[in-house]
């Protein structure tokens, strides 16, 4: 696998990804309390970068837009000038799996739908990036439903490397790698099904390996009838060592 391959989720050219919606970013940004002048990057932003658009217009944010890929970025750059963003969105090319970018630079870290490193390698890359209190926002597949088939779980565990993990399992990874957990959705079975829906007509375009990967993956979901694995998107606080635990919420 080249290095500037995605790993281990690829969705190719302009197909949907999951939670690239605005609706998704503006959820992100209020559970990032994203301010005025907050500085985010989006990692992994595509032709398109629309979360980067929707920060920078709604929320007033400064973003990095980056992506691997030159030609992507080219359209990206393109959206940017046309929208008249060029002081607010700066659409850089870089390594995904080793972001060259300071200590502490950014408010948030966007990751929508696509992955890049092994899930603790991408909580530990990306932790250092992020300012006191900054906010991680990450994708991840997840098993759901009271029952996962042999079939689903064995399907995962080749393509991550790493057992599928239920939601609450993934906000524990968070918390192990420092960050307090905020809050974590996955994709229901209607949504999931628009995703492979539209995502099925980019598959002759992507590399072999990859829409082999895709082929069994939407293959199996249609077996089942319903989602028994699905992606999740969960947000987590940078906490510091020390730091005592937030206090517990009156519910009186």
């Amino acid at each position: 696998m080249s290095p500037a391959e995605p790993f281990p989720l690829y969705f190719p050219g302009d197909a949907r990804r999951p939670f690239s919606s605005e609706i998704a970013t503006r959820r992100f940004a209020k559970v990032a309390q994203l301010e005025e002048g907050g500085r985010v990057l989006e990692l992994g932003c595509g032709s398109s970068g629309l979360a980067s658009v929707v920060l920078a217009q709604e929320f007033g944010c400064s973003v990095v837009a980056a992506d691997a890929d030159e030609t992507l970025l080219i359209h990206m750059r393109d959206r940017v000038r046309s929208l008249g963003l060029d002081g607010r969105v700066e659409v850089r090319r870089v390594d995904l799996r080793k972001p060259a970018f300071r200590e502490g630079e950014f408010d948030a870290i966007l990751c929508q739908g696509r992955i890049f490193l092994a899930l603790a390698d991408a909580m530990g890359t990306f932790r250092p990036l992020l300012a006191h209190n900054g906010r991680l926002g990450l994708t991840y597949p997840v098993r759901v439903g009271r029952v996962t088939p042999r079939a689903v779980l064995d399907f995962w565990e080749r393509r991550l490397g790493a057992s599928l993990l239920l939601p609450r399992e993934l906000l524990q990874h968070l918390a192990q790698a420092g960050f307090e957990p905020e809050s974590v959705e996955s994709l229901q079975d209607s949504e999931l099904d628009a995703l492979y829906k539209e995502l099925e007509p980019h598959l002759a375009k992507a590399p072999a390996e990859q829409a082999t990967w895709l082929r069994e993956e939407i293959a199996l979901h249609r077996e089942n009838g319903k989602a028994t694995a699905s992606y999740a998107f969960a947000v987590g606080r940078r906490r510091e060592p020390g730091e005592k635990p937030p206090a517990a919420r009156d519910r009186g």
